[in-house]
């Protein structure tokens, strides 16, 4: 049975960092996509950032040159590093996998960014 494990999330500060990170274990020959969403209360979920198999990003407008993903293959792991945090990022964030023909979430992980 394939799980993610979040973690990282947490209360900080207006302009502050939080590092995001999200661990696949479980039977998986080969992660092709590994992203991360989130969902505020009352809003839907959407894609906040992805990462590809060979590297190449895509991120959400509201979060490009402040967010940034990564992935540690060997460790079947992918991060999210947010810096300069607003209010409007509080949300629960989700990482996603795209491995062997399934998707896969994690439950998800609780960012406050208030004051």
């Amino acid at each position: 049975q394939v799980q993610l494990v979040e973690s990282g999330g947490g209360l900080v500060q207006p302009g502050g960092s939080l590092r995001l990170s999200c661990a696949a274990s479980g039977r998986i020959s080969s992660i092709i996509v590994m992203e991360w969403y989130r969902q505020a209360p009352g809003r839907e979920r959407k894609l906040v950032a992805r990462i590809g198999s060979d590297g190449t990003t895509t991120y959400a407008d509201s979060v490009k040159g402040r967010f940034t993903i990564s992935r540690d293959n060997a460790k079947r792991t992918v991060y999210l590093q947010m810096n300069s945090l607003k209010p409007e990022d509080t949300a629960v964030y989700y990482c996603r996998i795209v491995a062997d023909g399934f998707q896969y979430w994690g439950k998800g992980t609780l960012v406050t960014v208030s004051s």
